[in-house]
């Protein structure tokens, strides 16, 4: 087995999820991307990324990424670098259309199939709203949002795990409102809350309820989400970023990954470029200190994702201050 980037797995910590023992790396990569990546390139970054030490992978059946991944995983094992799937840690998501207790088994075990892989490690509920069942497509039509009934379908979500179809389940875009319906009602908590996390969008009330709840918080976002439908360069053109990363000798990038790891949560960020996917690891051997922290914690916050998409006056949000439960 090739093992030239064992330093840099070795250096990626974990964090301990709720699920019975199981561990995440801190640091995941992200296969979103709109306009999508040819399937091509998306299996190539997978494998460039395999090489440089990337062990967690986010995808979801909205991405039409879980295929590529897949096969880059295969191939990875092929060449030796890596033993087996089970040295990575995989996550996808369920679809609107499949948020219904009926759909959510056969969702899994599609998105399985696309993997060709017997189990995830975390399957996330995508958003708290269903939409049409066996329409699968984005922007969903605003007449196909339906209010999701979220004690079932996280019901169908536990059954999941304990088929052991996925090592550990949770949610994403969950206000902490929404997050608290789930909790009151589940025999398996969420181990997992993905939401937008950067310095722009602190989300500091969320992250401190979802520790007091034992949730652990991945962040989306942490750049800004350049490259995707709602994505903007505003993180990355930040002047308070740009002086701390001048002054510190790193990118404005790893500033805001390095700053989200030290809120003690998880980040998922998506490069297909080599160099960057390189420099997006090398965050673990430095820190911010004290004023650098507090000059971050000083910027002016905004959402990026605002969720526009997901409201709909035929649906259960009219507007994003009922999707986010105020929290704008």
């Amino acid at each position: 087995m090739e093992d030239n980037h064992a330093g840099a797995l070795s250096r990626i910590p974990e964090l301990l999820l709720s699920a019975g023992g199981v561990k995440m790396l801190v640091l995941g990569f992200g296969t979103a991307s709109k306009p999508p990546a040819t399937p091509e390139a998306t299996k190539l970054a997978v494998l460039e990324a395999i090489r440089l030490g990337y062990r967690h992978f986010d995808t979801a059946a909205l991405y039409l990424t879980e295929e590529q991944l897949g096969e880059a995983v295969i191939e990875a094992v092929k060449l030796g670098l890596i033993n087996s799937r089970k040295e990575l840690f995989i996550t996808s998501k369920l679809w609107c259309s499949d948020a219904h207790a009926q759909l959510v088994l056969p969702a899994i075990q599609k998105t399985l199939t696309n993997l060709k892989m017997e189990y995830l490690d975390l399957y996330l509920i995508h958003w708290p709203v269903s939409s049409k069942a066996g329409v699968y497509e984005y922007p969903v039509k605003k007449e196909d949002f339906l209010p999701m009934d979220s004690e079932k379908v996280w019901a169908s979500m536990e059954e999941c795990q304990r088929l052991g179809l996925t090592r550990a389940i949770g949610v994403s875009n969950f206000s902490r409102k929404k997050l608290s319906n789930i909790l009151a009602c589940a025999q398996i908590p969420p181990a997992v809350n993905q939401v937008e996390v950067n310095p722009l969008w602190q989300q500091k009330k969320l992250i401190e309820f979802c520790k007091t709840s034992g949730v652990v918080v991945v962040a989306y976002g942490a750049l800004g989400s350049v490259g995707t439908f709602y994505g903007t360069n505003r993180v990355l053109r930040s002047e308070v970023l740009k002086e701390i990363a001048k002054t510190k000798g790193k990118t404005v990038a790893q500033v805001s990954l390095r700053w989200a790891y030290e809120q003690e949560i998880g980040v998922v960020v998506k490069s297909f470029n080599r160099e960057r996917m390189k420099e997006n690891l090398e965050i673990f051997d430095w820190g911010l200190n004290d004023d650098e922290r507090k000059k971050i914690s000083e910027i002016p916050q905004s959402r990026a994702c605002n969720g526009q998409d997901y409201t709909s006056v035929h649906g259960p949000f009219k507007t994003i201050r009922e999707l986010w439960d105020g929290e704008l």
